[in-house]
């Protein structure tokens, strides 16, 4: 299977690094061209253009940092889909635009999936990441070998869209983790708390969630650098609030959490790395919340495994 890939940022550099390691035909686009150049390096061909990759590709994977920039994409690949071809979406995007977009390609004969991932930017680097996909079961046995080599867990969600929505819903909680994990450090630091007990004390006990031991640690080495920054956190929750707007959700939590967000945005810019959002207690507090010990990032130290699909508890 020859595969296309568009979008070579944090995520998607990462993830098509993993197609490159494990042996597969790849080709790739990007606006940057030197991080085209960078995969060319490592064995990839470079596309000439979106149109062109969907014409000369059995699958293009799509990895783009919004809506918007998947839509202008689409449109370009659109005259090339045909029956054989299957366009994956491996963007954070809204539920109604995979569907729609989506619904473009099955309606010009080919085959679409949404299907981004979730884990953490040192766990795409390493294929270990996990990822769901929504889409026709035939589409989904279809991709799996390709999946499970991008990911190691793989979970089949359901029609296509179903993917997107969860992908919006677990980041929005890992957004509430951050602010509660933000708010217990500052605390415990203000109430004369040793930060790496407490550390350990969150990480042993039912207070622990994936964003403490994964952010809290680059928050305590004070680089904050989780290769995300608060536009993207604000896009995704903003794309999880919407959801729930559309579904007649009177939510409480996210409402609030947009706004500790916009807050942090005027504060210390968009492009601001996302566990800074402490820094508003910091600065409110006169505290410094940095503790010894901790990595200036996070890696992945299991080794690469290969893949394996999730079978929800219940179903044969």
């Amino acid at each position: 299977m020859k595969i296309g890939f568009i979008g070579l940022g944090n995520v998607g550099g990462k993830l098509s690094g993993s197609l490159l390691r494990n042996g597969f035909d790849l080709t790739v686009y990007d606006l940057n061209s030197d991080l085209v150049a960078e995969k060319v390096t490592k064995g990839a061909t470079a596309g000439e253009n979106p149109a062109q990759m969907m014409r000369d590709c059995n699958a293009v994977i799509t990895c783009l940092p919004s809506p918007a920039a998947s839509d202008a994409v689409m449109q370009e690949m659109l005259p090339e889909v045909r029956e054989g071809k299957i366009w994956m979406e491996m963007s954070t995007t809204d539920q109604a635009e995979a569907e729609r977009l989506g619904g473009l390609v099955i309606a010009a004969g080919g085959a679409a999936v949404d299907c981004p991932v979730s884990g953490g930017c040192h766990r795409a680097d390493t294929g270990n990441i996990s990822i769901f996909a929504g889409c026709d079961r035939p589409t989904f046995e279809r991709i799996l070998p390709l999946l499970t080599t991008l990911g190691r867990r793989v979970l089949h969600t359901g029609d296509l869209g179903s993917a997107s929505m969860l992908k919006v819903l677990t980041n929005y909680l890992a957004t509430v983790h951050l602010a509660a994990n933000a708010e217990a450090l500052v605390t415990a630091k203000a109430a004369g708390m040793d930060l790496n007990t407490t550390y350990e004390a969150i990480k042993i006990s039912s207070g622990t969630s994936f964003s403490h031991v994964t952010e809290s640690q680059v928050i305590l080495n004070g680089s904050r650098d989780i290769s995300f920054t608060m536009d993207l956190v604000k896009k995704d929750v903003g794309l999880f609030q919407e959801i729930a707007e559309r579904n007649n959700v009177p939510l409480e939590i996210s409402p609030l959490i947009c706004s500790i967000f916009d807050d942090g945005i005027a504060r210390y810019g968009d492009r601001e790395l996302s566990p800074n959002i402490i820094k508003r207690l910091e600065d409110a507090t006169g505290l410094d919340i940095r503790a010894p010990g901790f990595p200036p990032e996070m890696t992945d130290d299991e080794p690469e495994e290969p893949g394996y699909e999730v079978i929800p508890t219940g179903r044969n």
